[in-house]
């Protein structure tokens, strides 16, 4: 078992995020979260950052190379572009960097979309152990795990985030 108790506070950790993110600012970047927590997180950096434009959300589940090992996920979502992708920067947000097998799949999906100008990623934990050459641009927590943990971001009734730890 990890010795990660007491977990960090993720609300903190996306003030943290926000003010890695906010000299970027004068690029004029387009936000997409990837389902849930990086939607989640999104839409918090969203507030923090005081950005008027809605963000994008992309749910990679068609995307995955493992597809048929792990079939349809139950909570199948949408994605949602309300921008052009086009000629833009677009920082891709997700709450947890593993093996770098979603964020490829997310890149996928965005280029259905159009051809940005770069996409960069944000994440709030990086547990290592990459299967994929992925990382992170802006990152608040690097996290080891023991084998069969996984780290979890919830969202509480009230909004706020928090981390949890499952055994897999």
């Amino acid at each position: 078992m990890s010795n990660l108790n007491p977990l960090p506070d993720a609300e903190a950790q996306c003030r943290q995020l926000a003010e890695l993110i906010r000299p970027q600012l004068a690029n004029n970047p387009a936000l997409v979260g990837i389902y849930s927590g990086g939607a989640w997180i999104a839409e918090r950096l969203k507030q923090l950052l005081g950005l008027s434009e809605e963000i994008g959300m992309i749910d990679v589940s068609f995307y995955r190379d493992d597809f048929s090992e792990k079939g349809l996920h139950p909570q199948c979502r949408p994605t949602v572009i309300p921008f052009d992708v086009e000629g833009r920067h677009v920082i891709l947000i997700d709450d947890v960097l593993y093996t770098g097998r979603t964020t490829r799949a997310a890149i996928n999906e965005l280029f259905d979309y159009g051809r940005p100008t770069s996409v960069t990623l944000a994440v709030l934990a990086d547990r290592g152990e990459r299967e994929l050459p992925v990382a992170a641009t802006w990152c608040v927590w690097e996290v080891s795990l023991a084998k069969g943990e996984n780290l979890v971001l919830a969202r509480g009734e009230n909004g706020d985030l928090a981390w949890r730890l499952e055994n897999a």
